[in-house]
């Protein structure tokens, strides 16, 4: 009775054990890429055959079923399994349930180690992801808005210019910083400094606008075609909510500079024995007292007609140095200032007699104090070349060492003793670094009036026609580099700038 016993229990044994084999097989599952293997075939005698186990066929139409294979695999193992021969099953009883364990924490692929917990955050949304971009708080659980990667409270999203909710469907980021779209336009869309209007897109729907070299003024690119006012000294467009003054020859002056502008010949005298007295300070005396007046447009232009020597300044001409008989008016009177314009202009002809190479020197009248002075150091140029036997100068060469003379005194007016220009020449041993400024005024100059300064050499400097712009860069780099004294002697000798 025992030995049948003993019998079944270890029947009962195997089984369990067949049974768990199976379980970890079909938890497990097969390797991919696993070849087909020789798999043993059961007969009714319950005896093995060794043949090569083939998988059904499936049509190449019939979607794979991978979880019913596996399963046909698996219970056909564990039957091949129960039949064996006891002396032939593989005894592992005692590792059947590490087994198990092990296959069901693969399949779950788990972490043994970790426990779970059902309260965790999810891992596609950590928490602290979704943070507000204005109250900096976490966005929990709710409503939120989001865009570009930056998230808000739909309290919190608000124009950062007039700070209200922002409730349009259309709506400006500038970086992380929603606004209302009026109010963007508003901040960064450029406005026209003379229109006072946003400047509108081209065709393209680019934004177009002009603006001024040294001034920066932004205005649509239809003013310079509208009849716009310019001023005829700073350059500047006339805002609409500005009037110019008209000087009644179709210049205009803007406020700042009809605040030092000269308007007659008795007002320019101090400005003009001033600037004689710069150049007797660089060793440049001017043997003869050359006459100097102040003219209205049409009398400058109709003397330059008459004048046969030297190339014009176009498009406009505001100095002339004059070496034939001519009759001229002068200015005699400074105008009334009324409204926007100049009355009672008086003018008187005067006759011009040659006593010697220069008749007179002529400048436009209605200019500021610091453009007047620039111009009559040019034409004070002219007059000291021709005085002193410079004959036959080609025009590059003899208005670009004038231009140097402007250039020099606007820089003794503007600029510190200490960062003035000092050409390097007993010409200049109490040049423009030593000599005192001409200013008339007392305390010097106004910031105003330095910024125009400013502005006239850069005018000087950038110029862009052959004469006065390249005429000036040549002997500039030339009087920086001998000094004035030794250029001008290469000029007489030679006709031409050292190099």
């Amino acid at each position: 009775m025992a030995y049948p016993s003993r019998s079944c229990g270890r029947c009962s044994n195997e089984r369990r054990s067949s049974f768990m084999k199976w379980l970890c097989t079909f938890l497990k599952g097969s390797k991919p890429g696993e070849p087909n293997q020789r798999r043993p075939r059961i007969t009714a005698g319950g005896e093995e055959e060794d043949t090569l186990w083939q998988p059904p066929v499936r049509p190449k139409n019939d979607p794979p079923r991978n979880d019913n294979e596996e399963l046909d695999r698996a219970i056909a193992e564990s039957l091949a399994e129960d039949v064996k021969p006891p002396k032939e099953r593989n005894h592992k009883g005692d590792s059947n349930d590490e087994d198990l364990a092990r296959a069901i924490q693969d399949s779950l692929n788990m972490n043994p180690y970790t426990p779970y917990n059902p309260y965790a955050p999810s891992q596609a949304q950590p928490r602290g992801h979704r943070v507000c971009r204005r109250c900096k708080h976490e966005i929990g659980h709710g409503h939120y808005l989001s865009c570009m990667g930056i998230y808000w409270h739909p309290q919190c999203f608000r124009c950062c210019s007039c700070g209200h909710p922002i409730r349009e469907t259309e709506f400006t980021l500038l970086g992380t910083d929603p606004y209302h779209k009026l109010c963007y336009k508003e901040l960064h869309h450029p406005k026209c400094d003379v229109c006072l209007q946003f400047i509108p897109t081209n065709r393209s729907g680019l934004i177009e606008y002009r603006a001024h070299p040294f001034w920066g003024q932004k205005y649509c690119p239809l003013h310079e075609q509208d009849r716009t006012p310019r001023c005829c000294s700073c350059e500047k467009m006339e805002p609409r909510n500005t009037k110019y003054m008209s000087l009644g020859d179709g210049r205009s002056l803007c406020m700042e500079c009809l605040g030092s502008a000269v308007m007659d010949t008795g007002e320019c005298q101090p400005l003009y024995h001033s600037i004689r007295d710069y150049y007797e300070g660089m060793y440049m005396k001017l043997d003869q007292q050359i006459p100097m007046l102040l003219v209205e447009r049409q009398a400058l232009n109709e003397a330059m007609e008459g004048e046969s020597k030297g190339p014009h300044h176009m498009p406009e001409t505001r100095g002339l140095c004059l070496s034939e008989e001519q009759t001229v008016s002068s200015i005699l009177r400074r105008p009334r200032i009324g409204g926007n314009r100049l009355l009672d202009m008086r003018t008187q002809p005067q006759k011009l007699t040659r006593r010697c190479e220069v008749t007179a020197i002529l400048v436009l009248y209605g200019l500021p104090r610091l453009l007047t002075g620039s111009i009559l150091a040019h034409e004070l140029m002219h007059g000291w070349l021709r005085l002193k036997g410079y004959r036959n100068l080609n025009a590059e060469v003899e208005e670009g060492i004038c231009q140097v003379m402007s250039y020099l005194w606007l820089e003794s007016e503007i600029l510190p003793a200490s960062s003035r220009h000092a050409p390097s020449s007993s010409y200049a041993s109490s040049s423009s670094s030593s000599y005192p400024p001409t200013s008339s005024k007392k305390g010097g100059i106004s910031h105003t009036e330095k910024k125009l300064g400013e502005f006239f050499m850069h005018q000087i400097a950038n110029d862009t026609s052959t004469a006065y712009g390249d005429g000036f860069r040549t002997a500039y780099a030339a009087v920086n580099k001998y000094g004035l004294r030794q250029t001008l002697n290469h000029i007489r000798l030679t006709g031409g700038f050292p190099v």
